[in-house]
């Protein structure tokens, strides 16, 4: 009967625990490298990728949203506007002896509509009402005076020219307005909009 060889131990039992813990530790270490790079990425472990069907559905969004813009604004550029070229005397001296003395206000309108014509000062006060809901036909140039002095107008006389031009000329009898900037306001009753003109005029004193 043979013995076991002196100092020799037997060989410890082979149950598979030694290639078990050696197929885990690769994996795991891959892991851990993936987290940290989505770490240093700004990337949670639980981030998803965006959906794409979502994303295509936004980009569809801002294009007709694009498209529609450029409409509206391609209309504005074709909408004449509604009060068109008004020209009114830079300075007037009501009180003087000069030529200057009344403000010449003549326009056009892009539509046929009934018109009031008032002047206002700097604080948006209204000085002098010239005519109240007076037709006018469309692209018909409408030629107002005004002599400077407040109040509504009890009526007007008409100028009228050798070449069939026509101005109207209001009369309005309150004291005189003050020296200051006016500007003129054209109302539409039946597009019940309100124009000031983009230019002032300047009254000054005698």
């Amino acid at each position: 009967m043979s013995s076991p060889q002196a100092g020799g131990a037997p060989p410890p039992p082979d149950d598979g625990a030694g290639a078990h813990i050696g197929a885990d530790a690769h994996p795991r270490a891959d892991a851990d490298a993936r987290a940290d790079a989505d770490a240093r990425r700004g990337l949670r472990p639980h981030d998803a990728p965006a959906d794409p069907l979502l994303a295509r559905m936004v980009f569809a969004l801002l294009v007709l949203g694009c498209f529609a813009a450029l409409l509206v604004t391609q209309r504005l550029k074709h909408t004449p506007t509604l009060v068109q070229e008004i020209k009114l005397t830079k300075v007037i001296a009501p009180a003087s002896k000069g030529e200057a003395r009344e403000e010449h206000i003549a326009f056009k309108l892009a539509k046929a509509d009934e018109v009031t014509v008032t002047i206002e000062s700097s604080s948006g006060e209204t000085v002098a009402t010239l005519v109240r809901d007076l037709p006018v036909r469309r692209y018909k140039i409408l030629s107002l005076r005004w002599n400077g002095r407040r109040g509504t107008a009890d009526g007007y006389g008409v100028l009228r020219r050798a070449d069939g031009y026509t101005t109207l000329v209001p009369r309005n009898h309150g004291r005189l307005a003050p020296p200051g900037e006016y500007t003129v306001r054209v109302s539409l009753r039946r597009e019940d909009r309100s124009i000031p003109s983009s230019r002032t005029f300047k009254l000054v004193g005698p």
